[in-house]
């Protein structure tokens, strides 16, 4: 008799451990799903956060290239001896400007802001550019030039598009500027 109940007793303790065993490989696997999930939101933070890095290094290396061609503009302008011509037709606008080093002309055509100095071939100053304006602005004494330039912002396909807004305006003003 006591053998028995030692034996139904290691029969109800087997059973009760089988019973924490299997309780325990069904929380291991529901930590190692919920591992999966928090990896995969992460994973899919990572790669937002380099898109967008990405996107915006490329649209501060547009602005940096706008300035710097706005700069180049700038000079060319406080250099022009004569008077400044502006053709100006459907498609596009070209602007000259003669000064000490000959004829420099900028033109908007296409979606790019191109530079040529005398009688070389058209450069690509700027590339993606959404809108172009060189106007004259008259002031009390002198005559300014003004640059409005509107770059297109760039963004990946399935990305909204950023807050920046990249727009730009350049004064410049002739040295041999004629009074009003």
């Amino acid at each position: 008799m006591k053998i028995r109940r030692e034996t139904e007793c290691r029969r109800q303790n087997e059973g009760r451990r089988s019973a924490i065993r299997g309780f325990q490989l069904i929380e291991a696997l529901v930590y190692i799903a919920v591992i999966f999930v928090v990896l995969g939101a992460g994973y899919e933070a990572l790669y937002r956060c380099m898109d967008s890095s990405i996107t915006l290094r490329r649209n501060a290396d547009d602005i940096a290239s706008a300035l710097h061609a706005g700069e180049r503009w700038r000079a060319d302008v406080r250099l022009a001896s004569r008077q400044i011509r502006v053709e100006q037709t459907p498609s596009e606008q070209i602007v000259h400007l003669e000064g000490p080093r000959g004829e420099v002309a900028y033109r908007f055509a296409t979606n790019a802001v191109l530079r040529r100095v005398g009688d070389a071939p058209w450069v690509r100053l700027l590339p993606s550019v959404k809108s172009s304006v060189m106007e004259a602005d008259p002031r009390r004494q002198v005559t300014a030039w003004r640059w409005e330039l509107e770059l297109k912002p760039r963004q990946q396909a399935n990305m909204k598009p950023g807050r920046v807004r990249p727009l730009f305006t350049f004064i410049a003003v002739p040295e041999g500027s004629p009074s009003q």
